[in-house]
């Protein structure tokens, strides 16, 4: 068996999650979903808080957890020092506050991102940890020994990084989607070296006869993490970029297709795949939700998009499929909507209670469905064809990241503290 496709494999006869580990961005699967029961219904900063330990600087990375370490990224207010920390997951006690890069000169961040976005992916025994063009680097968890970093890669984030890595086999994957350049890297985890680098292929048609941009680099920048499915018992990468959604052979880096949609661009949700469909929002403002077959070669969107929803798509939260529904909540509005996975059909869409807008990722766990805002507050919905809210919950601070789970417990990340939330 190919030595990439073993890790799969494995995957598929273990089971679906760990209880405790939560090893990247929106959880084992990628996809927000947790087999987690027992999770806290209410909280507030006096009831059912374990512990809350303050983090210091600005990141808006989620954290990660295996075993009983926690992983989260941060970074100092100028952008300066970027720093991984490492918690206890029992006590809550910061065991390693680790400065991993000094940037002289930091690229410019818009001001609602924080330079310690992308959030870390973790193994047993490994962490890999990555800023953007900034730096990589893979840590052992046991000593915070850096194994390997990489500041080499080329990219002008423009308004900052925001897309995570994942692990795949023994390939560490990343996108590089910036203003100047956009392409998709895979490196061995062991050594850091790369694998393959494959250029995203549209022409974004926005330049000058110089090569010079047009107009300015949202245009070609975008925020999503990737996504590895198994589709016709086949792996296939997908990955959103600005203005298209490409599929790619993981192993190696090749494009099989592409769906265009150039009205929109910045990419900043990621997929989801179920009942043979990939859903793929195509833009940060104001992008329709695509449900997508796989398959085919060059660019189809004329002959594979299965249906299209333009109301109240998000912008940064990812949608959570649970069965046969698809729940995804609009980053500014706050509105909730409910759609039929297999054609699209809107069941229900209602506003939730708080005023603040939304840019963490919802996740499921135990019927429920979890949403934090950047107002500190939370919601507990029933994950049914119903809109019945369950509990509103309220933290000091506002949520950019996004929970993660462990055991009975809600890791919380807000702008100044790290939350053990556990009934």
């Amino acid at each position: 068996m190919h030595r990439f496709l073993l890790p799969l494999a494995l995957l598929v006869l273990a089971p679906l999650h760990a209880a405790d580990n939560w090893p990247q961005f929106r959880g084992p699967t990628g996809q927000s979903l947790s087999d987690a029961t027992g999770l806290p219904l209410t909280w507030s900063e006096t009831e059912h808080v374990k512990w809350k330990t303050p983090i210091h600087g600005r990141g808006w990375s989620s954290p990660v957890v295996w075993g009983n370490q926690i992983w989260l990224t941060t970074a100092s207010e100028d952008a300066r020092d970027l720093s991984v920390l490492t918690i206890d997951r029992t006590s809550g006690k910061i065991i390693r506050d680790q400065k991993l890069f000094r940037v002289e000169k930091p690229q410019f961040i818009h001001p609602f991102n924080s330079a310690a976005s992308p959030t870390p992916a973790i193994e047993a025994g490994r962490v890999y940890v990555t800023f953007g063009s900034p730096g990589t680097a893979c840590l052992d968890t046991a000593t915070g020994k850096v194994l390997w970093e990489r500041r080499d890669f080329v990219c002008d984030h423009w308004r900052g990084a925001g897309s995570s890595p994942i692990i795949w086999g023994d390939l560490l994957i990343m996108h590089f989607d910036g203003a100047d350049f956009q392409y998709v890297v895979a490196l061995d985890k062991r050594t850091g070296k790369t694998v393959w680098k494959t250029d995203r292929s549209i022409d974004f048609q926005d330049l000058k006869p110089d090569g010079k941009p047009a107009a300015d680099g949202d245009f070609r920048k975008a925020f999503a993490t990737p996504l590895v499915i198994t589709h016709d018992g086949k792996p296939l990468l997908v990955s959103v970029g600005s203005k298209a959604t490409y599929a790619y052979e993981p192993a190696t880096g090749k494009e099989l297709w592409r769906i265009e949609d150039r009205r929109f661009h910045s990419g900043s949700v990621c997929p989801l795949y179920g009942h043979g469909l990939i859903y793929t929002a195509t833009g940060l403002a104001k992008g329709e939700l695509w449900a997508v077959r796989p398959g085919g070669s060059g660019i189809v969107t004329d002959t594979h998009v299965a249906w299209k929803v333009s109301r109240n798509v998000p912008n940064r939260p990812s949608p959570v499929l649970v069965g046969d529904l698809l729940f995804m909540v609009a980053q500014d509005t706050g509105v909730v909507t409910c759609l039929d996975a297999k054609t699209g059909q809107e069941i229900w869409s209602e506003r939730l209670p708080g005023k603040g807008a939304h840019s963490t990722s919802p996740i499921h766990a135990d019927g429920r469905l979890y949403f934090c805002n950047e107002n500190g507050e939370s919601f507990v919905l029933a994950a049914g064809r119903e809109f019945k809210v369950l509990a509103t919950n309220k933290l000091d601070a506002g949520c950019m990241a996004s929970p993660a789970v462990t055991g009975k417990s809600l890791i919380l990340r807000t702008k100044t503290a790290l939350y053990r939330i556990e009934q």
